[in-house]
C-alpha cells in the first residue's frame, strides 16, 4: 500500500481537528471558512480515512440538490481517494454515484435531500451509516431539515461522525451562522481561511486575487476570503448605489452590454442596458424596458428605439428559443445566454463582488428596486438561508444574461486542491 505523508494533504490549521476526529472526541464537526481554506478537501480526506479505519461504517456524502453531486462532491471524493493513494482499493460508479472500498465492501453513498425517498432507500449490505458529510451546509433549508436527516441516518451503530462544511453567509441572521453560535458538548466548530494554507498549495494567483479584492472592497474580501459574517440582514446586493447620470456621461460609455429576460402574463419582460467600468470594476445600469403582457413585436420595436448603438448584441434567456428566433427575425441581434449548472449562483456572486453596481433609478427604476430589495430566502422559522428567491428578479436575470460573456472573460482560474498540487 502506498505511503502518503498527510502533512502534504492536510493544512496545519486542521491538524488539531484531524486528531479530534480520529479519537472521536465529538460527533458533530462544523467546518466554516472562506474561499481557499481547504475545508472541503480536508472533509473529503477524513471521510475516506474514517471509512478505512472503521470497517463497520459506511459513509453518505450529501448536497442540498442531487443533480449537483456529479460536478461537486463526487469529484472531490475521487480526488481524496487518489490523493491518499487508494485508487486500487476503490471501485467507483456514476449511475448511481457510489464508491466501494474493495477490501471490506464498505460504501460511500451520495445523495441530495430534494428526494427524501432516496435517502430512506439507502440500505448498506452490512453495518450502518456512521459517517455523514454535508457539503455547502448553508444551502440546506435549516436546522429542522438537518434534524430530519440525522434522525434517518444516525442510528443502528455505536459511533458517528457528521462533518458539515460551508462558507458563512453574510447575514448573522442566516440559520447556519446562528447555529454555529450554539454550544453543545458533542459539537465542535472550526474556522479556517486561506491564510492558514501553504502558499504553494493555492498558488500566487490566488493570493494576488485576494489582495486585489482586499484593496478594492475590504468588506467583500472579509466575507469571501476570511469567511466573516459581514452583514446583519438578508440583503443580497450590498454594493448597489443610486447614481444620477447625464446624457453626456451615457454617450461616453464605450463598453456596453445588453440583457433580456422574457416574460408575458405574470412576469414582465425585462430589458436592461449596461456599461462596465473595468478599471474600477463598476457596473452601471442606465436604461431599461420593463413591462407585462408585451408581445415580442412591440417589445422588439421599443428595444430598437432604446438601443444607443446599432446592431448591438443582446443576450437573453436561452430557455426561450422561439422568442429569440422571433426577435432575430424582427431585426434584433439576440443570442441565447450560455448557462451552466451553477450559473445563477456564480452570476450573483460575481455581481456581489463588484466594487459597485450603480443604477440610475430615474432611468431604470425597476432594476434599482429589484437589486436594492433582493433578499435571501427564509426558512419557515424566518431565518435567512443561502438561496435566491425566484421572484422579483427579472431585471437581475437580464443583467446576468447580458454580462455572461463578460463574467467568463474576467473569470479567474478555479482554485482547488488537485492531485497535481501535491506532486501525486
Amino acid at each position: 500500500m502506498q505511503t502518503i505523508d498527510l502533512r502534504q494533504l492536510i493544512a496545519p490549521s486542521f491538524w488539531g481537528l484531524y486528531n479530534d476526529m480520529k479519537q472521536h472526541r465529538h460527533t458533530y464537526y462544523t467546518l466554516a471558512g472562506g474561499r481557499g481554506s481547504t475545508k472541503s478537501s480536508f472533509a473529503a480526506i477524513m471521510v475516506v480515512l474514517l471509512l478505512m479505519r472503521n470497517p463497520a461504517c459506511h459513509a453518505l456524502v450529501m448536497r442540498k440538490v442531487d443533480k449537483t453531486i456529479g460536478r461537486s462532491v463526487f469529484p472531490q471524493m475521487q480526488w481524496a481517494v487518489h490523493a491518499l493513494g487508494q485508487d486500487a482499493y476503490f471501485h467507483m460508479s456514476v449511475s448511481p454515484h457510489q464508491m466501494t472500498y474493495l477490501p471490506t465492501g464498505q460504501r460511500i453513498y451520495f445523495s441530495g435531500v430534494d428526494d427524501p425517498q432516496k435517502i430512506k432507500s439507502i440500505k448498506p449490505p452490512f453495518g450502518y451509516i456512521g459517517i455523514v458529510f454535508l457539503e455547502e451546509l448553508d444551502q440546506f433549508s435549516g436546522p429542522e431539515e438537518i434534524r430530519n436527516i440525522n434522525q434517518s441516518l444516525l442510528r443502528g451503530g455505536p459511533t458517528f461522525w457528521e462533518i458539515s462544511a460551508y462558507n458563512p453567509p453574510k447575514s448573522q441572521n442566516s440559520w447556519v451562522n446562528e447555529e454555529a453560535l450554539i454550544e453543545a458538548p458533542d459539537k465542535l466548530v472550526h474556522h479556517s481561511t486561506y491564510l492558514d494554507v501553504p502558499r504553494d498549495w493555492l498558488g500566487d494567483v490566488f493570493f494576488e486575487a485576494a489582495e486585489t479584492l482586499k484593496k478594492r472592497n475590504e468588506t467583500a474580501y472579509r466575507h469571501e476570503y476570511l469567511g466573516e459574517v459581514t452583514g446583519t440582514g438578508g440583503t443580497v446586493f450590498e454594493n448597489v448605489h443610486d447614481v444620477k447620470l447625464t446624457d453626456a456621461e451615457i454617450a461616453a460609455f464605450d463598453r456596453l452590454y445588453f440583457g433580456l429576460d422574457f416574460g408575458f402574463s405574470l412576469d414582465p419582460l425585462a430589458f436592461v442596458m449596461m456599461y462596465y467600468d473595468a478599471k474600477h470594476e463598476r457596473l452601471v445600469i442606465f436604461g431599461e424596458l420593463y413591462q407585462q403582457k408585451l408581445m415580442n413585436r412591440p417589445a422588439a420595436e421599443r428595444i430598437q428605439a432604446l438601443l444607443p448603438v446599432k446592431d448591438a448584441h443582446i443576450f437573453a434567456d436561452s430557455a426561450e428559443p422561439k422568442s429569440i428566433a422571433e426577435m432575430r427575425s424582427l431585426g434584433l441581434r439576440v443570442h441565447g445566454a450560455k448557462k451552466g449548472p451553477d450559473s445563477v449562483d456564480y452570476g450573483i456572486r460575481w455581481l456581489q463582488g463588484l466594487a459597485s453596481i450603480d443604477i440610475d433609478k430615474r432611468r431604470a427604476p425597476n432594476a434599482f428596486r429589484e437589486f436594492a430589495g433582493y433578499e435571501y430566502e427564509r426558512n419557515r422559522d424566518g431565518q435567512f438561508i443561502s438561496a435566491y428567491p425566484d421572484k422579483n428578479n427579472h431585471a437581475i436575470d437580464a443583467v446576468r444574461y447580458g454580462c455572461g460573456n463578460l463574467m467568463r472573460a474576467l473569470r479567474r482560474p478555479a482554485i482547488s486542491l488537485r492531485k497535481e498540487d501535491f506532486g501525486l
